[in-house]
Parts: structure tokens; sequence; C-alpha cells
């Protein structure tokens, strides 16, 4: 007798007459992680490019510091939009129409961003930044995708999996935004926006592998697996408990609650750091290795994380993830700005605790919200997300304008603490 396969996992279709129409959930797991694979090592090249030099574009253009992290502020609040609409898209249609919409809308922002640079716009600039983070969201949602035909026992690791292909693109873009800009120059075009053909570039190739190869979609294979393993439960079965109940809405909280405070002390401490080395005389070349060292951490150790999630707890992780951007906040204040090394170590201990935050939340949040409306509140999830990075991009320069850099650092290594009684809290709720 075959078992019964709970919804979204890689288990065996349940009893009953053979149903042609539902495919099998581990060959099609498969090849949907080959397909995100190479879409994420594209969008990773997109993403990291642009965030490398938006802050310096900026901060060429406007001619003052104090709006530097406006750029990081605006692609993060567009990819809060973004999130929504790759979310709602996505609960109705599938992932794969949700998010190659999403990558080619990064495209689009990647081109309006040189437009702007050519015709010095920073009206265009700033409205363009805004559309370029649908890239962002959207290389975050695929992580998702991952996750819909994982067994539960794995789910991390389909996640980490998704998150570690980013590194390829992710460690490249932003050590070729020096020649990129030589290049864009021949062209005709300001240096600082060079990085930006790259990331057009890179987010319409990943849109256009995910509309042609994504195939079967992941969250609709999932939909026909649970609704085939629902006709073979009682009702008795079927009817959940009320306190399972709050305790998926409790895990919501938890999971997002990780997930906004890691992004918003990440994105506030990178946004800056390249302001912090050009200002002390480093070059573009010198900010492109520390940011490409903080996105290699940010996506390589996903593998080893992902695993450790499944093994030791959502909740262990999480909190590791706080105390691990604590340590990268004071490591960055203390540096001296001279010290390319150290603030390439801090940095790097900057992605890793984002790292642990982003897979030990998203698993949280997958282990927690039913298929039926999974997509949708996924996207709703990443909104804040995106909200809190605003938050961050936006306050950092006023912060380092204030106060310097040491003090954005350390003030976002304390914040990331509010992780452990958030954890405890609802641990306690139980």
């Amino acid at each position: 007798m075959t078992s019964t396969a709970p919804a979204g996992t890689t288990g065996s279709i349940p009893d009953g007459p053979h149903r042609p129409d539902v495919p099998d959930a581990a060959q099609a797991q498969r090849r949907i992680l080959r397909v995100l694979v190479a879409s994420q090592i594209l969008s990773g090249a997109g993403l990291a490019a642009g965030v490398t030099v938006g802050a310096l574009l900026a901060q060429d253009m406007l001619g003052t510091t104090s709006l530097a992290g406006l750029p990081s502020a605006l692609f993060t609040a567009g990819s809060a939009l973004a999130a929504i609409a790759v979310g709602r898209i996505s609960q109705a249609r599938g992932r794969r129409p949700g998010l190659a919409a999403g990558y080619f809308m990064g495209a689009l922002g990647s081109a309006g961003v040189i437009t702007a640079a050519v015709l010095d716009s920073p009206v265009l600039l700033f409205l363009a930044l805004f559309v370029y983070g649908a890239g962002t969201a959207t290389n975050l949602q695929a992580r998702y995708a991952g996750a819909d035909l994982a067994d539960p026992a794995h789910r991390a690791r389909a996640v980490s999996t998704v998150l570690v292909a980013t590194t390829l693109g992710g460690v490249a873009g932003p050590n070729v935004a020096a020649p990129m800009g030589d290049f864009a120059e021949t062209l005709g075009i300001p240096n600082l926006a060079g990085p930006f053909l790259l990331s057009g570039a890179a987010y319409a190739l990943a849109a256009l592998v995910l509309a042609v190869r994504l195939r079967p979609d992941p969250l609709l294979v999932a939909r026909t697996i649970a609704a085939a393993a629902e006709q073979s439960r009682t009702v008795a079965d079927a009817t959940p408990a009320a306190g399972p109940a709050r305790e998926r809405r409790g895990g919501v909280v938890l999971g997002a609650l990780v997930m906004i405070l890691t992004q918003l002390v990440m994105v506030a401490i990178m946004t800056m750091t390249p302001v912090h080395m050009h200002d002390h005389g480093h070059g573009t070349a010198a900010s492109g290795l520390v940011i490409a060292l903080h996105i290699g951490a940010m996506y390589l150790p996903s593998p080893v994380t992902g695993r450790l999630v499944d093994r030791y707890g959502r909740t262990k992780l999480a909190a590791a993830s706080g105390l691990t951007l604590l340590a990268a906040g004071i490591l960055a204040a203390a540096a001296p700005a001279d010290s390319v090394a150290l603030l390439a170590l801090a940095l790097a201990l900057l992605g890793l605790g984002w790292n642990l935050g982003l897979v030990s939340g998203t698993a949280i949040i997958t282990d927690t919200v039913p298929l039926a409306t999974r997509a949708k509140t996924q996207g709703m999830v990443d909104v804040s997300i995106a909200i809190a990075g605003a938050t961050g991009g936006l306050s950092s320069g006023l912060v380092v304008a204030a106060a310097g850099y040491p003090v954005l650092a350390l003030s976002g290594g304390i914040a990331a603490l509010a992780i452990l009684p958030a954890i405890a809290a609802t641990a306690s709720s139980r």
C-alpha cells in the first residue's frame, strides 16, 4: 500500500485510482531546481551589479552624501510593490508567469537607470530605481518556488539550493563593475551606470529562462498533489485543531519578523559601506570587492545553513542570525576606514547573518502557510521585508550624515538582537 503524501511534499501519491494528471513530485522538483538555479545565477549578477554603484551614482548626480541611501530605499520600496504583484500573479497563475514578469520589470528598470545617467536626470533615476527593485523582489520570491514541492524535512535545503545559485552571479557582478564602467564610457554612457548594462541583460535572460523552462509549474503541481491527497483523507483527518491554527499564525509572525529585522540591518549597513569607503579614498574596485564578498556570504553558505536549519530547528538558527549581525555591526564600527580587510570581514559576517535569518525565516513561513494561500501570504511577507529594506536604505544615509558610519553599524547590530525576545515570546505563547 502506498503512503499518503502531505501537501507540497515529494512523497508518493495517496491510495486511490490512478490519476494521470498528478505528476511525479520528486521528478518535477529536480527539474524545477535546475531551472531555478540557472535563473538565479543570472539574476544574482543583475542584483549585485546594481547594488554596488547605486548609492555612488546618486551621490555623484546629487552632490551630497545625505541622500546616498535613497537609491537603496527606492529599489527596495519598488521591490515591495513587486512582491505584491509577483505574489498575486503566482497565486492566480503559478510561479512561472509571476517570476518571469518580475525579472522583466527589473530589466526595464536597468534600462531606465542608464537613460537617466545619460540625460543626467535625478528624477528619472529615482523612478527607474523604483522599477529596478522588481528584480530584487523576484530574486527573493524564487526561493519559495524551490520549496513548493520539497519534503517538509528538507524544505530549508531546497530553499538553500536556490539561494546558493545566486552566489555565482552575485560575486561576479560587483567585480565587473569597473570593467563595465569602462565599457559604458566607450558607448557614451557615464561610468557609474555601466554595471546596469549587466543588470539589464542578466534580468532579461533570467526572465526568458523561467518563461520557457519552468515547466511544470511548482506551485500548480503542489496544488494538484494536495487535491489528490485531500480526496483520500477522512473528514476527521482533514479537520484542523484549534491549537495548530494558532501555532501557524504565530509562525507567520515570527518568520516574517526574523526576515524583516535581518533585511533592515543588512541593507542599512551594506548601502553605506561603499560610500564610507569612497569618502576615505578607496576606489570602485575596492568597494566592489567588499560587496562581492558580502554577496558571497549572503548566499554561498546556504547549503550548510539549510542542513543546519533542517537538523537543529528553525528558531535556533534564527537566533544565531541575530548574534551574527551583532558581531558584524561591532566589527564594522570598530574597523579603521583604511582597512579594506576588516571592512570585508564585517560585510561577510553581515551577509552570513542575513543568510541565517532568511533561510530559517523562509522555512518557518513555508511550514506554517497552507497551499491555498501560500503564494499570496509569501508575497505579503516579502512586502514587509522590502519595506524594512527601504527603511534601512533611506535612514542609513541620514544616520551617516548626522553621526557617522560607525554609529550606523553599531546601531544596526544592536537592533538585530530583537530577534531573540521575538523567538522567546513565540515559544512561550505555544
